[in-house]
């Protein structure tokens, strides 16, 4: 259970904040109420209703500790799990975009690391390039919370594991 203030992780949208848990009647006449999160995106300002019931089921979750951010890095910096450039674009894409619905930070992290390395062997697809600027996001956004420190230093220490 989230509460208001919490700060908690929405899969495919990244950190958001609890802004409310109110209760909503859901059927016209049928006096059958619902608990909703009522939840601000930070990215981008979004506000979506989370009913408390389907947490589980939308992959919401709270934000990783400090320890698992370092987990984190040991997935960026795993290069040996290079991915292999034998699947077309748009179904690699498909596969991406599913590890990140998932909602793992883990995926997440994974998916990042794979786009970096596929990119220093070629040109990345719009798409591609798109994915990749979304799993950064969900993920600078994240363990810049978890180790309370800026988004911008994420960024570099993102960008010195692949520099090499």
């Amino acid at each position: 259970m989230f509460k208001k203030g919490d700060m908690a992780v929405y899969p495919t949208h990244g950190v958001g904040v609890i802004e409310a848990v109110e209760e909503k009647d859901m059927s016209a006449g049928h006096d059958k109420k619902q608990k909703f999160y009522i939840m601000r995106i930070l990215g981008n300002g979004m506000t979506i209703m989370v009913p408390t019931d389907n947490v589980e089921q939308v992959g919401m979750r709270s934000i990783i500790s400090n320890k698992d951010a370092t987990k984190v890095y040991k997935i960026l910096k795993d290069k040996k799990s290079a991915p292999t450039d034998s699947q077309t674009w748009n179904r690699r894409y498909r596969e991406y975009m599913d590890r990140i619905k998932t909602g793992s930070v883990y995926e997440v992290a994974a998916v990042l690391r794979d786009l970096f390395l596929l990119k220093i062997g070629k040109d990345l697809s719009f798409g591609e390039r798109r994915m990749m600027d979304i799993a950064k996001g969900l993920l600078v956004k994240e363990l810049s919370i978890a180790q309370k420190t800026t988004e911008d230093h994420v960024e570099k220490n993102i960008a010195a594991i692949f520099e090499n």
